[in-house]
């Protein structure tokens, strides 16, 4: 028994500039999978094309109600020798994601768990960032309320400069611009800041300065485009 964790991209572009060949004919033959929203990862199966019609692939719905009984059952259920496929809405799947869950408990059933290439946004942004790649966390999402967004912000620079440690967080993306702005006013003029927006796909851009040179460069084209933020004090 399998647990495939296969990655999806993240926007929109070929397959074959994110997922290398033999993941995607793995991905094309597999009859079951479990994904966040099945007709997302329906849309990546037709992306990438499969050796079954669609309405013969099982695809189970992993979401804030799915309880560790679905998993173990979804699991358990699975014919004898089975492969399933586990993805994301968008780059690896476990990852800042809630797939963690099926892979702790496939591990606990004594399944293989294979994971495969593909796109993290939050590596591949680390990488083209020039900031400290051997130390660094990623947050997820600040809090919402800009009080409590910029006290957090501020903790985690000076988490950073004691710990030379990377700091990397997400937004949604119609409050990008929000966060750009509430960086430039709540970081130090020091701190490096790297913006990484599309990342794979074709308005891709990705450019680190400080927060100094931040305020005097022409804003960026942050509204309603997935993207990456990291600082480094």
């Amino acid at each position: 028994m399998i647990l495939h964790l296969i990655p999806v991209g993240l926007g929109a572009s070929a397959p074959a500039l994110w997922l290398p060949p033999t993941v995607q004919e793995l991905a094309a033959r597999l009859r079951f999978y479990i994904a966040e929203n099945a007709k997302t990862a329906r849309a990546f199966l037709k992306l990438i094309g499969t050796h079954s019609e669609l309405r013969d692939i099982t695809i189970h719905t992993l979401n804030r109600d799915t309880t560790l009984e679905d998993i173990r059952a979804w699991l358990s259920t699975a014919p004898d020798g089975a492969e399933i496929g586990l993805v994301s809405e968008a780059g690896c799947p476990a990852v800042a994601d809630p797939g963690a869950r099926v892979v702790a408990q496939a591990h606990r059933m004594g399944w293989r768990v294979m994971p495969w290439t593909g796109p993290s946004s939050i590596m591949l942004g680390l990488m083209a960032s020039g900031l400290d790649g051997q130390r660094f966390a990623f947050h997820g999402y600040a809090p919402v309320k800009s009080t409590e967004r910029d006290t957090q912000l501020r903790a985690w620079e000076t988490l950073s400069r004691k710990h030379h440690q990377t700091q990397i967080l997400i937004e949604t993306p119609y409050r990008n611009e929000a966060m750009f702005e509430a960086m430039l006013h709540t970081l130090h003029d020091t701190t490096q800041l790297c913006l990484a927006r599309s990342l794979t796909c074709e308005d891709e851009w990705i450019r680190t300065l400080s927060i100094a040179q931040w305020r005097k460069a022409p804003p960026p084209e942050l509204a309603r485009r997935p993207a990456l933020f990291l600082y480094l004090a």
